[in-house]
């Protein structure tokens, strides 16, 4: 399979995670495409079937943050569609899942399925600020398929609603 994998490139347990996933995928024959930022902090891009793709943020002056979510899934896409991915494969609820159902929608010839992988803080501080409640339910629920990595996510309602296995 070709898989595209997004995760944060940084030292947290989310990104560490989705690289030794992606390293493990690598070692048995798929393709694997980190779609980030930066490159993950684990990998190493000399490994065989591994490809980085990094995510360019443009500083524009309309915007006083800049919009990495669409970047984001603008990248995705077009990753996508260059090296024909049979998959997305996100950690982390927001911004990855929504911007990889936009990038889904953007994919012309094919249908992109996306799988979501939510760790726990993604989710669980959203009850701390109830304006990305809305979006990362959404999000989540329209995922093709979703794990967890523990047992208190996997039974979260929004968790429930797209059936969230263990891995």
């Amino acid at each position: 399979m070709r898989i595209g994998i997004t995760c944060y490139p940084t030292y947290g347990g989310s990104g560490i995670v989705a690289t030794e996933l992606g390293m493990e995928l690598a070692l048995r024959g798929h393709q694997v495409h980190f779609i980030s930022y930066a490159n993950p902090i684990r990998l190493d891009p000399g490994t065989p079937n591994i490809y980085y793709h990094e995510v360019e943020v443009s500083n524009y002056p309309l915007f006083q943050y800049p919009p990495y979510s669409l970047a984001l899934a603008s990248r995705m896409a077009e990753v996508a569609e260059r090296h024909s991915l049979d998959l997305l494969h996100v950690h982390y609820a927001i911004p990855h899942s929504i911007s990889a159902l936009l990038a889904q929608e953007m994919t012309k010839n094919r249908y992109l399925p996306f799988i979501t992988t939510l760790h726990g803080t993604d989710i669980t501080l959203v009850g701390t600020d109830r304006s990305y409640f809305p979006i990362t339910k959404f999000s989540i629920e329209r995922s093709d398929g979703c794990s967890a990595r523990s047992e208190s996510a996997r039974r979260l309602p929004w968790s429930a609603s797209c059936k969230c296995g263990l891995p």
